[in-house]
């Protein structure tokens, strides 16, 4: 089988990637390891940035978001019963939008079946040949039938476990990592928001987070232990451990039932530099790992597509290299900016010490002058609703 751009992995970035290619006449295949219902069922991030959705509506795909998506203009910080907001529409201009990627990818996936191209399903054995020579190729194996795909190049779209990153030469990557001594255990349920807006909180028995995927499903989170076991919590203890965290006024406003999903996810940051080697470009996790407090994840996933396929449209339509030689340095500018977003909000929120610890103590000053400071709140809304790409 011969195609212009093979992709790896079936994720956001993936689909992206596909599915704005199509719209410049460019043809690509793209094989996912899981089947199609794992990966429309798959609980991830729901928070996009303006640039995010932006994208999502040149690319076709946003009627729905535009219909059920929740736009916020602010969020609400909690420190102990002390509580303020960080208005993002007057500081910025600018919004974001709650819109789970599992809808996200639903709606990709929903425009390439229409008639963008194939995607092949469990697709497994997946293997990168060639990336140093104008015809790389992915050799896999589906149904029982092994596969060869020969492509122009290749996009490695398949997450921090995937083939892709693997795929580099070793001699090459160099990689940067920070490793969290805490998660998060999340829980999702059918029940409405607590507040219209997200609410970080820091407290002295650990962080939390109130959020939401629509107006009837909520999404909570709190620190713990990366010891934890599930079962030690069941949902009475995880709606008592909410109530205390997120403060007196979320607490009243609180509406609890049973949850429909619960899991536990350790936190890392992480970054594999370059990202890309001959015809091998990596995009999203496959490349880079942010923890969840910056809401990064899916939006710098994006935000890679939007450099790789720029680069790709010029390669076709002009024969011009130059931005697909320059887009590892130019999609690491923004990941790194996203990174220390993301290691700071995560310093700021999270219990990582005893609360008579010099540290606390520097977490409550700088949440008092974040309070107090309209530059400082600022910086932290530029950062949060997405920089310019």
């Amino acid at each position: 089988m011969r195609t212009q751009v093979g992709i790896i992995g079936a994720g956001p970035a993936g689909l992206l990637l596909a599915r704005l290619l199509k719209i410049q006449g460019i043809d690509s295949v793209i094989l996912e390891q899981r089947d199609r219902a794992y990966v429309e069922s798959r609980i991830r991030a729901g928070v996009l940035e303006q640039g995010t959705a932006t994208q999502l509506r040149d690319a076709g795909v946003a009627e729905r978001l535009d219909r059920e998506g929740l736009v916020h203009e602010g969020v609400e910080i909690a420190a102990g019963e002390r509580h303020f907001r960080i208005d993002f529409q007057e500081l910025t201009g600018k919004t974001v939008v709650v819109y789970g990627q599992t809808e996200v990818c639903k709606d990709l996936i929903a425009a390439r079946l229409a008639g963008d191209g194939p995607i092949v399903w469990n697709a497994a054995d997946v293997a990168v040949h060639d990336i140093d020579g104008n015809r790389p190729r992915l050799t896999y194996r589906c149904d029982g039938q092994d596969h060869d795909l020969v492509c122009d190049f290749v996009a490695g779209c398949d997450g921090f476990h995937g083939v892709s990153r693997q795929s580099m030469p070793a001699d090459l990557l160099r990689t940067f990592e920070r490793v969290y001594p805490f998660g998060w255990l999340g829980i999702l349920a059918d029940v409405p928001p607590c507040s219209h807006e997200l609410i970080y909180a820091r407290h002295e028995r650990g962080f939390a987070l109130a959020s939401m995927r629509s107006p009837t499903r909520s999404r909570y989170y709190i620190q713990c232990s990366l010891d934890e076991r599930l079962e030690a919590w069941p949902d009475a203890r995880i709606w008592e451990e909410l109530q205390r965290r997120l403060g007196r006024a979320a607490a009243a406003r609180m509406v609890t039932g049973p949850s429909i999903e619960k899991s536990i996810a350790p936190l890392r940051s992480f970054v594999s530099t370059p990202m890309q080697s001959g015809r091998l470009f990596l995009a999203g996790d496959a490349s880079h790992i942010v923890p969840p407090t910056g809401a990064k994840g899916l939006n710098l996933a994006i935000s890679d597509v939007h450099y790789l396929q720029r680069a790709l449209v010029a390669w076709y339509k002009t024969g011009a290299a130059d931005l697909l030689e320059r887009y590892s340095e130019t999609a690491l500018a923004r990941v790194w900016k996203a990174e220390r977003f993301s290691w700071w909000m995560t310093g700021l929120l999270h219990r990582l010490h005893d609360e008579t610890s010099f540290e606390a103590q520097m977490q409550i000053a700088e949440l008092d002058y974040i309070a107090s400071s309209r530059a400082a709140q600022t910086a932290l809304a530029e950062n949060y609703v997405g920089l310019p790409y």
